[in-house]
């Protein structure tokens, strides 16, 4: 079997999404009856690896090297040619109807993953009116699907809420032996040049507005020393504050690993969350983690592992920082490494991915084969 992915989110500055990706391939890759490709914006029509394809697209500025593909003919004729068996489109926007046309024209099915969610995003951004379209919009696509992959059960309820239909729970998951709390570095505060008794707390993800980076940075202000701030995600280092430090984008995961091993405590004040890869990974680390009861968190956190704040409440959000590090906090860590041993393996993700695939792949195969006979 060939699984075709397909995304926009796919940058040198992606988050969960390529991260996802990137151990899809790399797990596809060991197994002797599947071939694997990833079609991706990119500088140049180009196959950069094996069987990661990237296809020229535009720029988008100051987007942390996001690239928009216009030449959707090129892009549909690429994914024709590398005649798949099955189509996975990793974002709700044009390339989706590309892929939807490809593989109608191919006569495969054609897999959705809703990773994020678009009409929630937009209702905060601008309004529920647009909230609305978009609730509309997603409905007419995914009823082209064959069917709809939800990272948590919240957005997979949030889907059939505004009436999509075929719609599937798949974890995500987490490279155990790349994220470990082996990784911890104790030199990191002195290389930091802070104290060593200071209390570390870590943010990696893209600085989006959605991520609520400012309230991270107020709260931590207000709670004064010994607390520190340490996100990871910008262009380089910078020292914002006596409190804060940006750190550049770790791409390589077992550095990003050694941030978070090393640091005390994950904290994530976004509110619009699908599934959270980073908390699984700070989790994977060995340290606890908190998020706001928003989105998909609440599906991760219990307080054997962290704890979550009430979202966009800077006050809650203190005395939630606060009420962690008084507690035992090298058992909600190990309590943490066990979940995540337990429940988010790439193993166990990808083979229940590869189940889904093949009960599509098989009524499909049956019909064409039905088809060849008549005629």
């Amino acid at each position: 079997m060939h699984i075709v992915d397909t995304t926009l989110f796919f940058a040198p500055h992606s988050g969960g999404v390529k991260r996802y990706l990137l151990a899809k391939h790399r797990y596809l890759a060991s197994q002797p009856e599947v071939r694997h490709s990833l079609l991706v914006p990119g500088a140049h029509d180009r196959e950069v690896a094996t069987g990661i394809i990237e296809q020229r697209s535009l720029r988008i500025p100051l987007a942390g090297g996001y690239r928009i593909p216009l030449r959707l003919r090129a892009w549909r004729h690429t994914l024709r040619s590398l005649a798949p068996d099955v189509i996975e489109v990793g974002d709700p926007y044009h390339l989706a109807w590309v892929a939807l046309r490809a593989a109608d024209e191919l006569g495969v099915p054609a897999v959705a993953f809703a990773h994020s969610d678009l009409s929630r995003l937009l209702a905060s951004r601008f309004g529920h009116a647009i909230g609305r379209i978009s609730e509309a919009y997603l409905r007419r696509l995914y009823a082209r699907f064959d069917l709809v992959m939800a990272p948590s059960s919240s957005i997979a309820e949030r889907l059939y809420d505004i009436g999509v239909e075929r719609v599937v729970v798949q974890p995500l998951g987490v490279d155990g032996e790349a994220f470990r709390p082996s990784r911890r570095d104790p030199e990191l505060r002195k290389l930091l040049g802070l104290p060593p008794q200071t209390r570390l707390l870590i943010f990696a993800g893209r600085m989006a507005r959605e991520k609520q980076i400012p309230l991270l940075q107020r709260a931590v202000h207000e709670l004064g020393a010994p607390y520190h701030l340490l996100l990871v995600g910008g262009e380089r280092l910078q020292h914002l504050s006596d409190r804060v430090t940006l750190l550049p984008y770790q791409q390589d995961s077992k550095r990003l690993a050694r941030l978070l091993a090393s640091a005390d405590v994950l904290v994530h004040a976004g509110e619009h969350e699908t599934f959270g890869m980073i908390f699984i990974e700070a989790m994977a680390c060995g340290i606890p983690v908190i998020g706001m009861r928003s989105g998909a968190v609440a599906e991760l956190i219990d307080d054997a592992v962290g704890r979550i704040a009430e979202p966009g409440n800077i006050l809650s959000l203190k005395q939630t920082i606060i009420d962690v590090f008084e507690q035992d906090m090298a058992a909600m860590g190990a309590a943490a490494r066990q979940r995540v041993e337990q429940r988010y393996s790439w193993e166990s993700t990808f083979s229940q991915q590869l189940e889904c695939y093949a009960r599509l792949h098989r009524p499909r195969a049956e019909l064409a084969l039905r088809l060849a006979q008549v005629k």
